[in-house]
């Protein structure tokens, strides 16, 4: 009798502490996922998070690209400034430790020809969220190979969902976009960048961000420094707000 009475003392402090009725049963429902939905342009998203595009928004400022964020109708693969931070130290340690010149340290040192080109490759024209994307097994791809798409510069990428396992069990797990520059199908040489965060759907496109902590802007940080030196890089700007 002591342990009814304990118990049901228990469960009415639990429901008074949490502020709900323990008649009423609402907060056991589920309340749904958040909207995906943003007023706005898929610019005026990324405006909206400094937080993690401040320098990705300079960029496609510098760039001239401001109309396809504006306007087109896309699916942005969105690159956080971490992933430019990176390439950019990585263009830095070359520049000095191997050239023996002064740091790169502004985006403005590294021709806006060359950001418009490695940008390009992150969005695929038409609008493309999750449920449109078919599966792909980086160890099975004959079986499940995503989907080749052409990028806004005309080159070959891959995009596909991958299912994880879960308790022992194939594919029953969590789903993650892969996004991926084709260095070699053939081969399955692919260099991947995983989604972070999916299917954010601002009125003129569709925006994915890319997991930073180890995607390198360009995919591959060679193709970065090389195309940035062959380019040539400026000399440091005074008074330039990055």
């Amino acid at each position: 009798m002591k342990l009814i009475t304990f118990r049901t003392l228990f469960l009415i402090a639990f429901c008074y502490l949490c502020g709900v009725s323990c008649q009423d049963k609402s907060y056991l429902d589920d309340g749904g996922k958040a909207s995906p939905q943003y007023n706005g342009t898929v610019m005026q998203f990324l405006e909206s998070r400094p937080d993690l595009f401040k320098k990705l928004v300079s960029v496609i400022h510098y760039a001239g690209m401001e109309n396809t964020f504006q306007n087109g109708n896309i699916t942005f693969f969105a690159p956080t400034d971490y992933s430019i931070n990176r390439s950019m130290q990585k263009l830095n340690n070359y520049w000095y430790n191997i050239q023996g010149k002064d740091s790169v340290s502004q985006i403005e040192q590294i021709k806006p020809e060359v950001w418009k080109d490695l940008l390009s490759m992150y969005i695929i024209p038409e609008k493309y969220v999750a449920k449109d994307i078919p599966q792909l097994d980086t160890v099975a791809m004959d079986a499940y190979p995503g989907q080749a798409y052409v990028s806004e510069n005309g080159r070959a990428m891959n995009l596909g969902v991958v299912y994880h396992d879960a308790n022992g069990v194939k594919y029953a797990g969590y789903r993650q976009l892969l996004f991926s520059y084709v260095n070699d199908f053939a081969n399955k040489d692919l260099t991947n960048a995983y989604v972070a965060t999916s299917d954010i759907q601002p009125n003129n496109g569709v925006v994915h961000v890319l997991r930073f902590i180890d995607h390198d802007f360009g995919f591959n940080n060679s193709m970065f420094i090389t195309k940035a030196v062959a380019a040539g890089i400026e000399p440091p700007k005074t008074n330039v707000n990055q």
